[in-house]
């Protein structure tokens, strides 16, 4: 595997291993990050690992036109119980990704040090989250970063069932994105009209 240096620059995309590795090592400051993600890059990796950079073959995105709601999910957007917002507590949305209990075991990848770049990326406007509200309580929600008219998205939450799918929607349904990137495969989100297309479809998109 290729280790990075001082310098932001990654690797030729032809290195990526099978499982979609770019490089290791680097940090997460905010030029590389944000280099990182113009180029269809993303940090994934475990508390006391090296930074591990992924550019997989595959890309999960979601094509905004293509959102799938179901009856049930549509019944309680029509309930009206939830308020969504964005921007208003990111700190507050990425901490719950970080520390709530998941049964797929995802969450527990956003390391301190992740958390806190993030929150700087927030800081300075590349950054975006989205809130749901039951009442005074956050009980959902998701955040990741705004690159070339595309969310990248990082992490998602629910503390009440089904309220990270109205997050969701809501980012489908109310901004003007060409595409939401979803990263690596995942069942949830084909179930809301997530699919998976060639890194290269996915980079042309990104460069466009």
């Amino acid at each position: 595997m290729i280790w990075l240096t001082d310098t932001i620059e990654f690797p030729s995309y032809e290195s990526t291993s099978n499982e979609g590795i770019i490089a290791l090592g680097g940090d997460l400051s905010e030029e590389r990050l944000i280099h990182a993600y113009n180029n269809g890059i993303f940090p994934w990796y475990s508390e006391g690992d090296p930074i591990v950079w992924y550019c997989p073959h595959k890309r999960m995105v979601l094509f905004p036109e293509a959102i799938k709601v179901s009856k049930s999910m549509q019944k309680i957007m029509n309930n009206n119980n939830y308020t969504i917002t964005e921007n208003k507590a990111f700190s507050e949305v990425i901490y719950n990704c970080k520390t709530i209990d998941r049964k797929d075991g995802f969450g527990t990848w956003i390391t301190g040090e992740m958390e806190q770049a993030y929150i700087n990326l927030h800081q300075k406007g590349h950054a975006k989250s989205i809130e749901i509200w039951l009442g005074n309580e956050l009980v959902g929600g998701l955040y990741g970063l705004e690159i070339n008219n595309i969310f990248c998205g990082e992490s998602m939450f629910s503390k009440v069932s089904n309220t990270s799918k109205l997050a969701f929607i809501h980012l489908a349904r109310n901004k003007e994105y060409t595409l939401i990137d979803c990263q690596i495969y995942n069942q949830h989100l084909e179930r809301l009209g997530a699919k998976e297309i060639d890194r290269s479809t996915f980079l042309q998109i990104l460069k466009s």
